[in-house]
């Protein structure tokens, strides 16, 4: 029942991208789905003020520091709370080119495609957000759509949102005679 319900809410947000998704589930690829490896639209990234370009403050003749450790001379304020038992910056950031990110395999990935880098180990996530189902997605029906960055919700050294506190309901109508 949970796979059907999943499938409609991917049609209904402009047919998904089922050539991705698990067709075990009953996913239906759909005709407007892009193909995979094409770069999807996004806005940019929503980047702290005066932090980018990188290049700015990390010149290429910078000596790297590749060994894990918590920073002292800047960046402080990053408070890593992303698998940090496991994860440190420079699995993310690249250490060659400053304004990149890289993939496991290595590969640059600028930060406009930063989704293909959260993609890796959250393949879940990157499916229904592909599919419309998780996070945002707008744009035509059966046209050009433009995707939010995991960033733009998400803090990247820091993803799991804050617990919420819940509003009281509101109050229940009276009935006129």
């Amino acid at each position: 029942m949970l796979a059907l319900a999943l499938a409609l809410a991917a049609w209904a947000c402009g047919h998904g991208n089922a050539h991705e998704l698990d067709l075990s589930a009953g996913w239906v690829p759909a005709a407007d789905a892009p193909a995979a490896g094409t770069k999807l639209h996004t806005p940019p990234p929503p980047f702290s003020e005066g932090i980018f370009p990188c290049s700015e403050c990390h010149e290429p003749d910078m000596p790297v520091n590749t060994k894990r450790r918590e920073l002292s001379m800047a960046h402080q304020e990053i408070v890593l709370k992303h698998d940090a038992e496991h994860r440190w910056c420079l699995d993310c950031h690249d250490a060659t080119d400053r304004d990149s990110l890289h993939l496991a395999s290595g590969e640059k990935v600028p930060f406009e495609e930063s989704y293909r880098l959260c993609g890796q180990c959250h393949g879940d996530k990157y499916r229904d957000w592909r599919a419309g189902v998780h996070g945002r997605r707008s744009g035509q029906w059966d046209g050009e759509k433009e995707y939010l960055l995991c960033v733009h919700c998400h803090n990247s050294h820091a993803p799991k949102f804050a617990p919420i506190k819940p509003l009281p309901p509101p109050p229940k109508p009276e009935r006129t005679p």
